[in-house]
């Protein structure tokens, strides 16, 4: 073949994906980071959401959106629409992982270069670092800037005693609040985009993860929280909350400045359910149980780095998920249905929708929606909902997720079974709020439930080692100890 005629070709291939995309959407994914469902004020939060609050009135309110308990997990079903068990992947990924989700698996911005999408993404990623491989412009975004690990301090950009703030692989040493940095550089990349493609960005925002920070005017607004609430940091959250929302008006203001918003699938969604502070009726997890019993034996913060990383866990969390039970880690509603929404101003009418709808279901749905549907793979865990979002029935496929210390849930809606030595088992379409435990008289429904998840096969869970924590904890803000910048310690 000669070199004239390879070159025909592929300038016949780009013409043609051109054309594809000619009149698709723009993309927009919005992910807060431990946003809890009393956060927002569209569910009748004191905290100020008018950004957010608009996203759920003028576009679809998704009233039973189900995602994992925690980051890593709940970002590996959204870049895959496969249940993150089926890669071993059940929590954050910590610090020094070597792990990811397996390189094979194609992520969700690769299936839109398909059809012709530039994809770029701000925030946290948080999905592997270990190796170049892993990162986000190498699987498949042309821009990525924001932070590769957990959570960072929103000043200082540290996590776990190294600094974690990047462009493109490339350290950026930048001062700022992180939100607002995030703000400038979707600016950036919308005024400066490839105007002749369709448009992905996936805004990954930090915030409210702890470390509890935010700028002193934002805290002042909220004081009065700090003597409304069981928890001390509850004023704090709020203003970070409410910063998050001021970033997100600015972001749909860019949009509009550039002609795109009516154009846009806007899709709104927190991670995980909010960081909750234990109360007296709740039930504890192991690690608030050690919290307490370390905030009794010293003062905060505690002098051992690993055992303020489990306090501050345990104790500084500033959420409300009221009136869903728990909150981030746990199995039970409150860790894992969270404030979602979808705006589509040109194709989707506003409505309150109560047909469940899972993180995994976000791919391929937004595969359909752009008239991708050959596009979708026959192996994924998630299901298009479009129909659905357009008031028909839709197919709900079951969906597990797995909880830190609370056990593995299978949903068969609208069942569900918390799975543990002692199985619960509810109907959640009935009983939202998880109080008539049905195991008992639907022991047949149990054993189905059990028997569907032994089907699934998932991976084995390669658990840290707790001492590993101990000894060099995932810490979110604090000081730089002297190691390299997360972006300099990733392997070719």
């Amino acid at each position: 073949m000669t070199k004239l005629l390879v070159i025909m070709i592929a300038c016949i291939g780009n013409i043609s994906i051109a054309a594809q995309a000619a009149g698709k959407p723009h993309i927009l994914i919005i992910l807060a980071d431990d946003l809890g469902w009393n956060d927002v004020g569209y569910h009748g939060s004191l905290i100020q959401t008018p950004n957010i609050d608009r996203i759920a009135s003028e576009g679809i309110e998704l009233d039973r959106f189900y995602v994992q308990p925690t980051c890593s997990p709940t970002r590996a079903g959204l870049m895959t629409g496969k249940l993150p068990q089926r890669f071993g992947i059940y929590r954050p990924l910590n610090k020094t992982t070597e792990r990811s989700v397996p390189l094979e698996e194609q992520f969700l911005p690769e299936y839109l270069a398909d059809q012709g999408y530039q994809s770029f993404m701000v925030g946290k990623w948080h999905l592997g670092h270990h190796r170049r491989a892993m990162l986000p412009n190498q699987r498949g975004f042309e821009h990525f800037y924001g932070s590769l690990t957990g959570g960072i301090g929103y000043w200082n950009k540290v996590h776990g005693g190294g600094y974690d703030w990047q462009r493109n692989g490339k350290t950026a040493r930048e001062e700022g609040y992180v939100t607002h940095l995030l703000v400038e550089e979707i600016r950036t990349l919308i005024e400066g985009r490839d105007k002749q493609r369709p448009n992905f960005m996936y805004a990954a925002f930090q915030a409210p993860h702890l470390p509890n920070e935010a700028p002193q005017a934002t805290i002042d607004k909220y004081a009065d929280l700090l003597n409304n609430h069981p928890s001390p940091a509850r004023h704090i959250h709020a203003a970070m909350v409410d910063e998050l929302d001021q970033a997100i008006g600015i972001v749909l203001s860019i949009y509009k400045e550039q002609g795109m918003l009516d154009n846009t699938l806007v899709l709104f969604m927190s991670d995980n359910g909010g960081l909750i502070l234990p109360g007296p009726e709740e039930t504890h997890t192991l690690i608030q149980k050690i919290g307490i019993t370390v905030d009794e034996w010293f003062d905060r913060p505690v002098p051992i780095p690993g055992l303020e990383f489990i306090a501050s866990n345990a104790l500084d969390g500033g959420s409300d998920n009221t009136p869903l039970l728990g909150g981030k880690g746990m199995a039970t509603e409150g860790g894992v249905r969270v404030p979602a929404a979808i705006w589509w101003p040109s194709n989707l009418k506003k409505r309150h929708h109560t047909q469940p709808m899972t993180i995994a279901d976000v791919l391929p749905t937004l595969l359909d929606a752009i008239g991708a549907s050959d596009a979708i793979p026959d192996d994924l865990d998630g299901r298009s909902q479009l129909e659905a979002l357009n008031g028909r029935v839709s197919e709900h496929p079951d969906y597990a997720v797995s909880g830190l210390f609370s056990g593995q849930a299978i949903y068969r809606w609208p069942w569900k079974l918390i799975d543990t030595e002692s199985p619960q088992l509810f109907n959640i379409l009935e009983d939202p709020l998880e109080q008539t435990d049905l195991a008992a008289t639907e022991s047949e429904r149990v054993t189905r439930m059990r028997e569907r998840q032994s089907a699934w096969g998932f991976a084995e869970d390669p658990a840290i080692p707790v001492f590993d924590v101990l000894l060099d904890p995932d810490t979110f803000g604090g000081e730089e100890d002297g190691r390299l910048p997360w972006s300099e310690i990733t392997l070719d």
